[in-house]
């Protein structure tokens, strides 16, 4: 395993960190929250029919003996949790609407974060994104300050680390969008140790082309620096004289980051879901995430198409997000 979840693992080790996982019955689900477990990263909470949970365990040949197991259906706490969510979702919800909406297991676990049961959730094995991510927009919601959540990936090779974002969520940002992606990324690149230096990118640098969209990036490079003005941030850039720095000395000589960007805010999703694949397909990068930023607690999504390892390492992420 890389430094980087190395890092994580020191980070989250002996601090009670709870995780929601809603997909109880699924194989790598449970594998994975076995693992964590036992090594004492996590405690792990499925959610399901809990014999069936025990018995999707006993199949897979490993324990859920550290781990916690909810039953929506049967969860002692019910009550509690149906006052919190009329309460939070306050005229758009009966008492029974919320009987109904918690025994859906992504809602269930959403509330287990927001009243302080846990301390993240991880979904979206066998859920869309819209299923894992509705709740929590819902009832967890993006910080005070941030308007919108956004989604990175941290690319890995080697020792070299990344962050690219949006490239989950956000399909048009407008300036102000771009301004709190790249606020947002900043603190995520810290959270694993990257000290960020952040290109907002487009197909212009510093002027030498002029539209609607290289302007939208402009403004969004002013807003940023606006909000925190101890940002190293600068743009707009092509991604060569964000990365290059002999393509830097040429076209932005100026520029505090002289090429050595490593953290890219993309103008749009369509660009950042090409950029990352891009690197992970030609450039032989992992693609770790996406990474949810900017709620409240940490709600993160899987690829529906994972594995044990991608469960394991997005748990240890929303973990350290947690903290």
């Amino acid at each position: 395993m890389s430094d980087l979840f190395e890092g994580l693992k020191q980070k989250i080790s002996a601090r009670d960190l709870r995780i929601v996982f809603p997909e109880g019955l699924d194989e790598r689900i449970v594998r994975a929250a076995s693992r964590l477990a036992e090594e004492k990263l996590i405690t792990p909470i499925l959610i399901g029919n809990i014999e069936k949970v025990q018995a999707k365990a006993a199949e897979a040949g490993v324990s859920l003996e550290s781990a916690e197991i909810y039953d929506p259906a049967s969860y002692a706490g019910m009550d509690e949790l149906v006052a919190a969510f009329v309460e939070r979702r306050k005229g758009k919800a009966t008492e029974e609407d919320a009987r109904k909406i918690l025994l859906d297991e992504n809602y269930f676990g959403t509330m287990l974060v927001y009243v302080n049961k846990a301390h993240g959730l991880v979904s979206g094995a066998a859920h869309s994104t819209a299923d894992t991510v509705r709740p929590a927009l819902q009832i967890i919601k993006t910080k005070a300050g941030v308007k919108k959540t956004s989604g990175v990936f941290i690319m890995v090779r080697e020792d070299e680390k990344y962050v690219f974002a949006d490239c989950a969520i956000n399909i048009a940002p407008d300036s102000n969008d771009l301004a709190e992606i790249a606020i947002e990324s900043a603190k995520t690149a810290e959270m694993f140790d990257i000290e960020p230096r952040i290109a907002m990118l487009s197909f212009s640098t510093k002027g030498s082309a002029k539209s609607e969209e290289t302007e939208r990036v402009v403004a969004a490079v002013a807003e940023a620096k606006r909000r925190d003005a101890s940002l190293v941030l600068d743009g707009e850039f092509q991604f060569d004289a964000a990365f290059v720095p002999s393509v830097a000395k040429s076209k932005a000589p100026d520029s505090p980051l002289q090429g050595d960007a490593n953290v890219f805010i993309f103008p749009s999703l369509e660009a950042g879901n090409i950029g990352y694949k891009i690197a992970q397909r030609l450039g032989g990068f992992e693609a770790v995430g996406p990474i949810l930023q900017g709620l409240n607690a940490p709600v993160n999504d899987l690829s529906r198409g994972c594995n044990e390892e991608d469960v394991y390492k997005l748990a240890l992420i929303t973990a350290a997000q947690g903290l």
